[in-house]
Parts: structure tokens; C-alpha cells; sequence
């Protein structure tokens, strides 16, 4: 039996207005879900409950595959499954479906191929397993650096960070972090500004040497102050008052010291990333530790 992992958009799965999706894959189901996913944002009025079914590696995973998405075509909603599988075999029996099958490889690698008057070698497990082993380890190297520095637990080899995220306790800085580290092999350290370091308006002095590498983020009271409230339920930690406080004095300190700036409220996780790996390509090349 296939382990399907479900991501609902919330509603009752049976709901008449639900479009059930599936995100097929012979690996992790990660390229799956960001090139689907990118299609279905263009659809804000519509509901989806998304399944990813990873790992189909063999013809018996696929006809099992198959299996759920016929059984998915009896609902009161026609479904909708996006593929991603390399390997022909796979391909063909997935093709078998009576449920409609976007298959991204079979729509570009062709493409591709004739562009580069080249085969591909139509293997799975490629994009998001070790494959090449270097920048693996760098990527593990990079998250083992990001949990080490994490809410400015050790100033420790900070000299050696791509990036120093700054801000608020619950800002958002270490999802950030373990982003970049996971996904772009970014060694990323973060700090939290404190209520002393905000009535000082400056920034720890643990940061003084690498100021040129910090980036701050800021947020809006309300969201700020509703995270906190599930940490640390009516302390003041968690007021809007004091949140409102934090806020301020930490955007007077960016201004200060001429950081660029993210907002976690308005910014997702991914657009902040990109907006901080264009930043990088300006900045001087950070001392790396080798693989």
C-alpha cells in the first residue's frame, strides 16, 4: 500500500466544491507539489485537498497509484493529478489512469532533449536525493550551522555565516534560516534583538564584526503579538503594546545601521529567500567552510 501524505485546504473532503489533487512522484513529491502548486494559485476562488504520493518506484506502486486515482474519479469531483515520475516505465502505467494527468516531464523533457541534442537519462531520485555528494554535504553542513546558531545560542564561527538574520523574538528568523540551509546550502545564523539591545539602539555587540552580513526582519504587531500569545498565553511578552514597541525600535535600529529588510507578514518563507540570495550576489563572497 502506498504511504500518501495529505495536506488539506480545510472543508470536508466529500465537500461538493472540493477539486481533490495529487501530486505523483518516483522520489520525494517536493518538485510535484512547487510546479502544481504554482499552477493552482491561479485559482483562488476554487478549494483543493492535496495528496502527494511519493516514491513510486516500481510497476507496483504505479498500478496501486492508479488504483487510488480511479477510485478518486467516482466522486462528486473530477480530480486532478500532476506527475513528475522519470523513469518510462512508471510513466506508462501512470498513463493508464482514467483520472487527467499533468505530467511535467513528458510536457518538457522532450523539449529539452532537442534543445540540447542530448538524451536524458530518464532517472528518478535525482533532483532531491544525494546525487551529487558534494553539494549534499554542504547542504547538511549548512543546517547543522543554521540549528548551531540558531536564536543566537553560540557566537561561535559566526564569521563564517553567509547571512545573520536579525529581529524580534518570533519574527519568523528560523524558518527563514533552515530554508536557506535545506534548500540553497546557505550557511545562515540568527539572532534575536532583545529589549535591551532595542532601548540601546544597537545592535549586540556579538554582531559588531559582521554587521555587513546582517538582515533584519520585521513584522506587524497584531501577527507578532497572536504568535506569542501560543507561546506565552497574556504576558507582556505577548502584548500588542510591547510587540508594537519591539516593532519599532528594531526598524529605527535597520535604518541605523543601513540593513536591508524583510517583512514576514507580507512575505512568504520562499520569496524571502530569493529576495536574500539576490542580496548575496551584491555582497562580498562569505569565507565557506569546506565540504
Amino acid at each position: 500500500m502506498l504511504d500518501a501524505v495529505r495536506a488539506d485546504d480545510g472543508g470536508p473532503a466529500v465537500a461538493d466544491d472540493v477539486v481533490p489533487v495529487y501530486f505523483l512522484s518516483d522520489s520525494t513529491g517536493i518538485s510535484a507539489e512547487t510546479m502544481g502548486n504554482a499552477l493552482l494559485i491561479q485559482f483562488p476562488h476554487l478549494r483543493f485537498e492535496r495528496t502527494t504520493i511519493p516514491f513510486i518506484s516500481t510497476p507496483d506502486s504505479a498500478r496501486e497509484a492508479v488504483r487510488v486515482l480511479d477510485e478518486a474519479m467516482s466522486g462528486p469531483v473530477t480530480p486532478l493529478a500532476f506527475t513528475t515520475a522519470a523513469t518510462p516505465e512508471i510513466q506508462a502505467i501512470l498513463h493508464t489512469t482514467t483520472c487527467p494527468l499533468i505530467d511535467f516531464f513528458e510536457m518538457h523533457l522532450q523539449r529539452v532533449e532537442d534543445l540540447l541534442h542530448s538524451a536524458g537519462v530518464r532517472q528518478s531520485l535525482k533532483l532531491h536525493g544525494v546525487g551529487d555528494v558534494r553539494r549534499y554535504n554542504t547542504r547538511m553542513q549548512a543546517v547543522e550551522f543554521a540549528m548551531e546558531h540558531d536564536d543566537g545560542q553560540t557566537a561561535r564561527a559566526l564569521d563564517k555565516a553567509d547571512v545573520i538574520l536579525v529581529g524580534p523574538s518570533r519574527s519568523g528568523k528560523t524558518p527563514t534560516s533552515m530554508y536557506l540551509a535545506l534548500q540553497h546550502g546557505l550557511f545562515v545564523a540568527n539572532y534575536p534583538l532583545v529589549e535591551e539591545d532595542l532601548e540601546q539602539a544597537v545592535l549586540p555587540a556579538r554582531l559588531s564584526g559582521v554587521v555587513g552580513r546582517c538582515v533584519g526582519i520585521t513584522t506587524v504587531p497584531a501577527q507578532l503579538a497572536k504568535i506569542r500569545q501560543e507561546r506565552r498565553a497574556h504576558s507582556r511578552y505577548a502584548s500588542l503594546e510591547t510587540c508594537a514597541w519591539e516593532l519599532r525600535r528594531c526598524e529605527a535600529l535597520y535604518r541605523a545601521h543601513g540593513l536591508p529588510v524583510l517583512d514576514s507578514a507580507r512575505t512568504s518563507i520562499e520569496e524571502m529567500s530569493t529576495l536574500v540570495l539576490q542580496w548575496l550576489r551584491r555582497w562580498p563572497t562569505s569565507p565557506r567552510p569546506s565540504p
